[in-house]
């Protein structure tokens, strides 16, 4: 069965109003069936000039469950409280194998 991966790069302008953010994205990840595999910590570009701020990785069951996090209330409830917290927030869904 495949899994689904969400990455997203963010550049944090606002820590403080990014925290409440970080607090409520737990949940929401666990109610859709997630679990963080990378949330933060240490990077190193090794190719090309892709230079990532906060590098994060939730891992989901599916495609189908992925999506379900990004729509879900709670996450829309997270989505609201990261406003003005970021210069740049880019998310995917990546299926793996």
């Amino acid at each position: 069965m495949p899994v689904a991966y969400v990455i997203a790069d963010v550049d944090v302008s606002d820590p403080e109003k990014y925290e409440a953010y970080k607090a409520l994205s737990p949940g929401a990840v666990a109610a859709a069936g997630g679990r963080f595999v990378v949330r933060g910590g240490r990077r190193e570009t090794m190719e090309g000039h892709w230079v990532p701020g906060r590098v994060v990785v939730i891992e989901f069951p599916s495609w189908e469950a992925a999506k379900a996090f990004y729509d879900s209330p709670p996450y829309l409830v997270a989505r609201a409280a990261r406003e003005g917290a970021t210069r740049r927030f880019n998310m995917i869904i990546v299926e793996g194998v």
